[in-house]
């Protein structure tokens, strides 16, 4: 599904933000990459999606290699990659219902885009994947009338849509207390199980990513120091990745 060889980048020449990345993701795993902030999580994950481009290196997603791709190509491989942020980043002024057609985008002209024109298809396609993330009752209130718990979901909602084969998360839990923390997880494992969507989630927490995840990426400044099960991730291995035990890391 997803192969990263040699990559890395950097903003300027001095200073590598990630280095000698390697990694691979197969249809339907749940992979979570951990690390201490500056870590370069964010910036993998941009890098992916093209959203920033690599200095150098080979991201291969879906048979396609996405470092060499024009704007109309890469658009279209962008397409089967929902990306899920801390921050939402939806339209407050917009209802549920509209940003979550928003992930249809993708697939739209730049005028069918601007006159936001779906199809009925498009529309009952967003309100079942709103009432599989219990969102459906909230469908024309503005995004702004919502808990951060809610609006995260609503997130999802806009990037599955777009029926993706992969979704990037980048710390969707950072601003949401524990039991939102827990439905916003539970959904996301359970997206990855029942639809068979791979998914690739950044997160703080290490017992949240122990939990969850099938396999586990320990990044520390800019460069993998560990992969492997969470049963693997030991003591030593957390200290490799943060510089810190664990009960330090729960004490904070």
């Amino acid at each position: 599904m997803l192969k990263i060889k040699d990559l890395y980048k950097s903003y300027n020449s001095k200073t590598p933000v990630l280095s000698n990345i390697e990694m691979e993701l197969k249809q339907g795993e749940f992979v979570s990459v951990i690390g201490p902030s500056g870590a370069g999580k964010s910036t993998l994950l941009r890098c992916i999606n093209r959203m920033i481009d690599p200095t150098e290196g080979s991201v291969v997603f879906d048979n396609v290699e996405m470092t060499g791709l024009n704007k109309k190509e890469l658009r279209k491989q962008r397409a089967k990659i929902g990306m899920v942020f801390q921050h939402y980043n939806l339209v407050s002024r917009l209802t549920v219902f509209e940003n979550v057609l928003h992930g249809r985008f993708g697939y739209k002209s730049t005028l069918q885009g601007i006159l936001s024109i779906f199809s009925e298809k498009e529309k009952q396609l967003a309100l079942d994947i709103l009432d599989k993330l219990g969102m459906k009752e909230f469908a024309y209130k503005r995004c702004d009338q919502l808990s951060g718990g809610q609006k995260q979901r609503v997130g999802i909602a806009r990037a599955l849509v777009q029926q993706p084969k992969l979704l990037l998360c980048d710390e969707p839990i950072a601003s949401l207390d524990p039991n939102s923390s827990k439905v916003i997880m539970d959904h996301l494992k359970q997206i990855c199980e029942t639809m068979g969507i791979t998914v690739l989630v950044n997160l703080h927490q290490v017992e949240v990513a122990a939990k969850y995840s099938g396999r586990i990426i320990g990044l520390n400044k800019g460069q993998i120091v560990f992969e492997g099960l969470p049963k693997e991730l030991s003591n030593y291995a957390i200290r490799d990745i943060y510089g810190s035990d664990l009960e330090d890391l729960l004490v904070e």
